[in-house]
């Protein structure tokens, strides 16, 4: 009996169908996404730098690695979306995703906080095209301020609760070179220099036949062209706003500006004196934190309120005299996260929150943490095309 039931079960193994070649292929490759779906959620993601606001530090053609692990990962928001993607199909202008269903975000625990000076990728709050907040154009950023500090820009040094900041090294700024000459390309090319790509370098010839430059580039290649130019360099200078300029391209006119023009109703003018190089001094919002609702407070805080916060329902007075929230006028506001101010490397040549403002916690997508690859966008595959200094180094 025992010998009857061990032939029918052999039999029975015997007789199951194997799987074909194309079946363990289309297994493997469901495994595989799944598999990079969740370590791309959860661990790291690729990055690679689209445009020259780090120059100095991430170059233009750098592809990094960031690490969600550090600050902790975000639950979902809108779970309809293609795997392995972001807000587009690979290689379309098609979107990748439904936004039929929205879910709290919540983030897992991380290991560390974002710090001062981090360098950050996050969604960009003010991302031109409505989209969910996961599913916002990301951008990559230093992080000079964080909930709570106070932040001031003076002559484009930068200050944080009072004190002078940290410099990063090779930070770029706008610079005016007039020479008695012209001056090779090969010569500005030594110094990452290129004219006419992504940096807006350019060149043009004045009345006395002398050469004008403007350039992005950091102080020690500055001190380095003029030694090596010497008296052919007449002048060299830095190019900065003055103080008590007011743009309205600056953070929080522009908004102000942006916001008019959508609803149809101009706001009074925001003639705060600030500039790229001349910003603040203003509190990060921090969580918890409580503000009176004056006037300049409604200026400087009213698009957080209205924006980020969550609140169905916010209407602000044309002339910043009153805000109040599902029909309930506010004479105090505590936030309900953190925010952060982000600032490009490259500081006159970077679109960044001293035009658009505070980025929120929950725009936070992880830290740049290594490069694995870096190409410069200006030289051939034979030429300096692989920046192999740069190759498999951690970001600081």
């Amino acid at each position: 009996m025992k010998l009857a039931i061990w032939k029918k079960k052999s039999t029975e193994k015997k007789d199951k169908p194997t799987k074909s070649k194309l079946r363990e292929w289309i297994d493997s490759i469901i495994f595989a996404v799944i598999a990079a779906t969740i370590l791309r959620w959860l661990i790291l993601s690729s990055y690679a730098i689209p445009s020259s606001s780090m120059e100095g530090t991430q170059l233009t053609g750098d592809y990094l690695f960031v690490s969600k692990l550090h600050y902790g990962t975000r639950t979902p928001k809108t779970p309809l979306r293609l795997p392995l993607t972001d807000n587009k199909i690979w290689g379309t202008n098609i979107p990748s995703y439904l936004s039929w269903i929205q879910l709290p975000s919540y983030r897992l625990p991380g290991i560390s906080q974002i710090k001062r000076n981090d360098i950050v990728v996050f969604n960009w709050p003010a991302d031109s095209v409505p989209r969910p907040t996961d599913l916002k154009t990301n951008y990559i950023k230093r992080c000079l301020a964080v909930a709570g500090d106070t932040f001031q820009i003076k002559n484009a040094i930068v200050f944080v609760n009072g004190k002078k900041a940290q410099v990063p090294p090779n930070l770029h700024f706008s610079y005016q070179l007039v020479t008695t000459h012209q001056i090779s390309q090969r010569v500005f090319r030594e110094y990452d220099i290129y004219f006419g790509g992504e940096n807006s370098n350019f060149a043009t010839i004045n009345q006395a036949g002398q050469h004008i430059y403007y350039l992005f580039t950091t102080p020690a290649n500055i001190r380095q062209l003029q030694t090596r130019l010497g008296p052919m360099l007449k002048t060299a200078k830095i190019l900065t706003h003055s103080p008590n300029e007011a743009s309205q391209e600056a953070y929080p006119a522009s908004y102000w500006k942006k916001l008019g023009q959508q609803l149809g109703r101009p706001f009074a003018p925001v003639n705060l004196p600030w500039n790229q190089d001349y910003f603040g001094a203003f509190v990060v919002p921090k969580q918890g934190m409580t503000i009176s609702m004056t006037k300049e407070n409604i200026v400087l805080y009213g698009p957080v309120i209205k924006e980020y916060e969550y609140h169905k329902s916010v209407e602000i007075a044309s002339d910043f005299s009153q805000i109040s929230i599902e029909g309930k006028a506010l004479k105090t506001y505590t936030f309900q996260q953190n925010y952060y101010f982000m600032v490009g490397d490259s500081r006159h040549n970077s679109i960044d929150s001293r035009y658009w403002g505070f980025v929120p916690e929950d725009h936070i997508v992880g830290k740049a943490w290594f490069t694995w690859l870096s190409l410069n966008p200006n030289r051939s595959l034979f030429k300096g095309k692989i920046r192999w200094s740069k190759m498999f180094k951690g970001i600081y």
